[in-house]
């Protein structure tokens, strides 16, 4: 059996964090978003770092920060092996404990020896109620030196797209066509497309697949069977999840649900 490079962390003293430490791979990854804020440093090797502002060269010490919704894609040269951990925090949480309704990075990569310390020490296991506050408490300093309050969540302000974008993320798991949203916008397919993209930076059929990996990926780490999880967010089967899972995340739906808690 092979084992993965790629670890997940989580604790139930901090539901609302999952920490991502992946050893030295040459894994490439498909353009993606998460729905959770992604704080991500590079432990070992290079990697560019493909995002709305990029691509950048991101080198060891490097931070990586992103909002929900963000496309990005972190790719080494081909054969060559990079290794890096990422934290997700759950955005209603940090917004309630900020008491904002969202907040945008001023920069998503950053070579800074002072913020690189800070991130190193924010994606760690937590290992009981201490190390959670103190989880907490590092992002607040966080977000308070590189972050600050937007009035509205990443793409809300895309308003001839609100009306495909609240379908989207009200009903992932449906048949949706292009077709029929282009229709709720008022627009053309073709148009609809292209003006999706320039918000988003993903095709409305790859914004979908991103949003069900993603709800698939709540329920697995909640216990739920590999199969419950493909029916609910709307797969074909669990070997149709499991393919795109492992394409986006490069560990299978399994590998994922088994990591520790």
């Amino acid at each position: 059996m092979t084992i993965s490079p790629h670890r997940f962390h989580r604790h139930p003293a901090a539901p609302w964090a999952e920490l991502r430490d992946s050893a030295p791979s040459p894994h490439c990854f498909r353009l993606h978003m998460h729905a959770e804020y992604s704080i991500g440093i590079v432990d070992a090797g290079c990697t560019v770092f493909h995002h709305a502002h990029g691509p950048q060269p991101i080198e060891a010490g490097g931070v990586v920060l992103l909002e929900p919704g963000a496309w990005h894609a972190c790719n080494p040269e081909p054969g060559a092996p990079w290794a890096y951990r990422m934290l997700f925090v759950d955005a209603d949480w940090l917004h309630a404990r900020l008491g904002v309704t969202a907040m945008r990075f001023a920069q998503r990569a950053l070579a800074d020896a002072n913020i690189a310390r800070l991130v190193d020490s924010l994606c760690r296991p937590v290992n009981g109620p201490t190390a959670a506050r103190r989880l907490a408490l590092g992002l607040e300093r966080l977000m308070a030196r590189c972050a600050e309050p937007a009035a509205a969540p990443l793409h809300a302000n895309s308003a001839e797209l609100q009306a495909a974008l609240r379908r989207l993320h009200a009903e992932p798991d449906a048949g949706i066509t292009v077709q029929s949203l282009a229709q709720e916008c008022g627009m053309s397919a073709t148009r609809f497309i292209r003006r999706f993209k320039a918000a988003t930076g993903m095709t409305p059929g790859s914004y979908r697949l991103n949003l069900r990996l993603n709800g698939a990926r709540r329920l697995l780490a909640s216990g739920t069977a590999l199969s419950e999880a493909a029916h609910a967010m709307g797969f074909a089967d669990q070997a149709h999840m499991q393919r795109a899972f492992k394409a986006h995340h490069a560990l299978t739906p399994g590998n994922y649900a088994g990591m520790p808690r």
